[in-house]
């Protein structure tokens, strides 16, 4: 779809003059902005813990597995959040699902997110393709060491029983029973991406994408092979 014109907004760049080109006036205005913050100083002070911050929101916490609506877990093995994390804390063991979950081929038996490894940078919520791993507004959970701090399966979903209806971290969708991947029953056989001419060698193959000729290094290796007999015929007489 199209943008629309009226949505776009056109910015002119500035003419940069001399003074602007030594870039001095940009340095006599930051040094006023610190002197200005030197004599005009005026904390905020939060009285932190009684007092919670107000977080946007778009903040990015603790995790959290989600459940479905019969209350099993979301997540269905297909190790696309562990494959998009870039910091590599995300360890998912799968299982073959039960004969009662007919609608699923796989359930992850254990889910391990390393939080003190994590960047909280969102992937791998972008990447699950069924809505099941998601950040929340959590930021004051703490561990006494770093085995704590590896949440399993169980204490992601613990966490989505607690914070599902605190009003800040709601089920952001509901798009069926597993979201996006259970609406796709019978896909349609897609083409290949390029077509190859009638007149090309690789279209009368008769293996698709294989191209039957002489193989000129193995021509090569044959000469090779007759100047090496040749040497050895020599050296013998």
């Amino acid at each position: 779809m199209p943008i629309d014109s009226k949505d776009v907004t056109w910015v002119q760049e500035p003419e940069i003059g001399f003074w602007e080109a030594t870039f001095l006036p940009a340095i006599v205005e930051g040094l006023r902005t610190t002197m200005r913050h030197v004599t005009h100083y005026q904390p905020t002070t939060e009285q932190y813990p009684e007092e919670k911050p107000e977080l946007p929101l778009h903040y990015k916490g603790v995790h959290r597995l989600n459940r479905d609506d019969q209350g099993r877990v979301k997540c269905v093995a297909c190790m696309m959040c562990a494959t998009a994390c870039p910091a590599n804390c995300i360890t998912i063991t799968a299982e073959k699902a039960p004969p009662e979950w007919p609608d699923r081929d796989k359930f992850p038996m254990e889910f391990i997110l390393d939080e003190l490894r994590c960047i909280y940078c969102g992937m791998c919520e972008e990447a699950c393709p069924c809505d099941a791993i998601e950040l929340t507004h959590l930021y004051d959970m703490t561990g006494q060491s770093r085995e704590e701090m590896t949440f399993n399966k169980e204490k992601m979903l613990a966490i989505f029983d607690a914070t599902k209806d605190s009003g800040k971290d709601p089920v952001r969708t509901h798009r069926g029973r597993l979201s996006g991947t259970s609406d796709f029953t019978n896909l349609p056989t897609l083409g290949p991406a390029t077509s190859v001419p009638a007149d090309d060698r690789s279209a009368k193959a008769p293996t698709a994408g294989v191209i039957h000729g002489t193989a000129v290094m193995e021509t090569a290796w044959e000469q090779v092979a007759d100047k090496i007999e040749d040497k050895r015929s020599a050296g013998g007489n």
